[in-house]
């Protein structure tokens, strides 16, 4: 049996959706592109808290303010970003991206283009899209929704997203401008603030164990010094407004549903 959360019980999905938008923390005038339910309402409360001056598209050409509400139409069109425009933020590295991955290993590469050989892959995914791009020329994150030693692997079957040690042997024109901020999964909050540039636990979600974070994933985390943190907890103002403007009909606990025994 779920145990549904009551009023002023903070889920799961709602840790997730408070790491995702500390993410545009002190981002400025940036472009957000969150893909994925989660990320999106993380960035949408990012602008209504701490992140005024963050810019969020309509998923088309039109730069939208107002209270964003997941699902419905935009309150507020604010100004208008062709896709040319749109691209120009992006080499200019006025952008802040949040991709998924289906496969990440510790050094940051991403993969969400196919499984298995490359000349034979055992299935075939989204394809490489932006993605080398993204992570040469603007901040990029990632969002797991499901933390698995299948997701967070010792070394992915193609690179898309350029990870640090990728970026170091390209030199200079690959580093000037790379940068892979965050990695949010339904487990904790992970960043790559180590001498060797790998992958570090920054923070558990309230309920999680270590134990847990490392039996799913493929490859030996790196630690804080001293105790592990938790994710932070939501201030009041930040779940009323998550709750009742920004995601109502509860679209975040489809992609993290709630736990409970």
């Amino acid at each position: 049996m779920t145990v549904r959360p009551g009023p002023t019980t903070v889920t799961r999905a709602e840790y997730c959706v408070i790491a995702c938008a500390e993410v545009w923390r002190g981002a400025g005038e940036v472009l957000a592109s969150p893909m994925g339910t989660v990320p999106a309402l993380g960035a949408r409360l990012a602008k209504l808290t701490f992140s005024p001056d963050l810019l969020l598209t309509d998923g088309e050409a039109m730069l939208v303010g107002g209270e964003p509400t997941a699902g419905a139409p935009p309150a507020l069109p604010e100004g208008w970003l062709p896709y040319r425009r749109h691209l120009a933020l992006v080499a200019t590295g006025r952008r802040h991206v949040m991709m998924g991955a289906s496969q990440i290993d510790r050094y940051g590469n991403q993969n969400i283009s196919c499984i298995g050989d490359w000349a034979r892959p055992s299935r075939q995914l989204l394809g490489v899209r932006g993605a080398p791009v993204n992570t040469l020329n603007n901040p990029t994150s990632y969002w797991v929704p499901k933390h698995s030693p299948r997701t967070f692997v010792e070394r992915v079957d193609m690179v898309c997203g350029v990870g640090y040690d990728r970026a170091a042997a390209a030199g200079p024109s690959a580093t000037r401008y790379h940068r892979v901020a965050e990695v949010v999964s339904d487990l904790g909050v992970f960043d790559f603030e180590t001498p060797d540039r790998t992958l570090r636990v920054r923070s558990l979600h309230p309920g999680v164990r270590l134990a847990d974070v490392r039996a799913a994933t493929g490859f030996a985390l790196r630690l804080p010094d001293g105790d592990v943190p938790y994710t932070r907890e939501p201030a009041a103002d930040e779940l009323r407004l998550l709750r009742e403007v920004v995601d109502p009909g509860g679209l975040r606990d489809r992609e993290v549903p709630p736990c409970g025994p």
